[in-house]
């Protein structure tokens, strides 16, 4: 109980360096990796953002991980989320095998049942993500998609058909496109 509120300014001055230390570390790694690492694109990225925060945490107040091991534990993240991000770009079937495809929820003024049960979304869920867009009616809305990193995307106008649309690369079973 003793030690509740203050260990030692030994404690405290550790803290501070290590901090300062792990905090440019990482900027300079996240620098040097791009614009992706933080991005959320995806699902490994969102992975990797809570990993950097947890690793970086542990860094700062665990007296028994070194800041070397830190930083290693760091760029090791980092580098594991450049080679994933680089083979699901290079490779259609890697990024099919480590992130989920978009999914329409509603399509033409129409919820999209097994959608929402297989996506695990209510109607109001949905709803809600409308209004706070700023949607007056859902008769307005061609369609609203599930991103594959859990966001919701409105979609204003496009065609499930016409490949330049932004609905061209959405899983469409249900749709029923008329």
């Amino acid at each position: 109980m003793e030690n509740l509120f203050f260990t030692s300014w030994e404690s405290l001055i550790r803290t501070f360096i290590i901090c300062i230390l792990a905090y440019f570390s990482l900027v300079m790694m996240l620098r040097i990796s791009g614009k992706r690492t933080l991005s959320q694109m995806k699902e490994f990225d969102f992975i990797v953002t809570v990993a950097l925060g947890s690793t970086l945490a542990t860094v700062l107040l665990s007296k028994d991980v070194a800041l070397a091991d830190g930083t290693f534990a760091l760029a090791l993240l980092i580098s594991l989320q450049y080679i994933l991000a680089t083979a699901s770009v290079r490779s259609k079937s890697f990024a099919r095998l480590i992130s989920s495809e978009p999914t329409l929820v509603l399509y033409r003024g129409r919820f999209l049942k097994d959608a929402l049960i297989k996506e695990r979304v209510t109607e109001d869920e949905i709803r809600s993500v409308l209004r706070s867009q700023g949607v007056k009616s859902i008769a307005n809305i061609e369609a609203v998609v599930m991103e594959s990193n859990g966001t919701f995307t409105v979609v204003a106008e496009g065609s499930l058909t016409d490949p330049d649309s932004p609905l061209a690369n959405v899983g469409k079973e249900g749709a029923n496109p008329s």
